[in-house]
C-alpha cells in the first residue's frame, strides 16, 4: 500500500476484502486512513487499468505482537469494499495445518523494496519507506532454510522464533529488503500447480548477507488466528 507519495509495505489478498500483511508495518503509522491499498499493479507510477484501489476499513494486528523482538509479526487489513478478481487479481491461498511446508522446494519472494542494501541501512524490520524502492514489482527464487540452522550461532544466534521461517541462500545474494515487509513468501505445491503463501516478510539483518537469510512469519502457525479475525472457523 502507498501513503502519498510512495510505497510503504506489501501484502497478500486472501479473500475479496482481506489483506494479509506484517504487524510491524504499522509501528509508525498514526492514521491508517492516509493509506491506499493498491491491488493488481506491477508498476507503482503507472498502476494501469487492471489495478484497483481500496481504503482500510479496519486493522487487526496480532494481540501478542512485540515490537522489540518482532514476534507475532502478522496483521490483517479489512478493506472498505471487496476487490473484483480478474486476470490481474487472484486470491492467495494461506498455508493450512496439513501442508508440509518444509518439503516445498519451489519458493519465491516478491515486492517493491530496494534492490541493494545501502550503506545507511542496517536492516532490522523492512517497513521503512525508501526513496530507492523499485517502481516495478520484483520477484526472486529462494530456498527455505532449516530454522534450527538459521537460529544457530554464526547465523541469527537465537533471535528466530518458533513461528518464523527463514528463506534465502546460505551465501546470501538474493533476499527481501527494505520496503518488502508484509509481502509474501510463496511456495508451489509438490503435487500440482497451486501455490501457497507460507510466510509474511518480517525482518532480517542487512539484506542478502551470508548466513543472514530473510525472516518470515509462518502463515501456517497463525492459520487459526487468521480465520478467527475474519470471522471464520477452522
Amino acid at each position: 500500500w502507498i501513503p502519498d507519495p510512495g510505497h510503504w509495505c506489501g501484502g497478500s489478498l486472501i479473500t475479496a476484502d482481506w489483506v494479509l500483511t506484517a504487524a510491524h508495518c504499522f509501528d509508525n503509522i498514526k492514521k491508517i486512513g492516509m493509506l491506499n491499498v493498491v491491488i493488481g499493479a506491477t508498476q507503482l507510477t503507472q498502476p494501469g487499468p487492471g489495478a484497483q484501489v481500496r481504503k482500510i476499513k479496519k486493522l487487526f494486528r496480532h494481540e501478542n505482537y512485540n515490537r522489540s523482538d518482532i514476534s507475532n509479526d502478522i496483521a490483517l487489513l479489512e478493506l472498505n469494499e471487496p476487490v473484483q478478481c480478474s486476470p490481474y487479481i487472484q486470491l492467495a491461498c494461506v498455508a493450512d495445518p496439513t501442508l508440509r511446508v518444509s518439503q516445498l522446494r519451489n519458493c519465491w519472494i516478491a515486492g517493491w523494496g530496494v534492490t541493494a542494501e545501502g550503506e545507511h541501512l542496517q536492516r532490522q524490520s523492512y517497513q521503512e519507506k525508501d526513496e530507492d524502492s523499485s517502481d516495478h514489482l520484483q520477484e526472486a527464487k529462494v530456498q527455505l532454510i532449516d530454522v534450527k540452522l538459521c537460529n544457530s550461532s554464526g547465523w541469527n544466534s537465537g533471535k528466530i522464533h518458533t513461528h518464523n521461517l527463514c528463506a534465502g541462500y546460505p551465501q546470501g545474494r538474493i533476499d527481501t529488503c527494505q520496503g518488502d515487509s508484509g509481502g509474501p513468501l510463496m511456495c508451489q505445491d509438490n503435487h500440482d500447480d497451486s501455490w501457497w503463501v507460507v510466510g509474511v516478510t518480517s525482518w532480517g539483518r542487512g539484506c542478502a548477507r551470508a548466513r543472514r537469510p530473510g525472516v518470515y512469519t509462518s502463515t501456517q502457525h497463525f492459520y487459526d488466528w487468521i480465520l478467527a479475525q475474519m470471522g471464520l472457523s477452522p
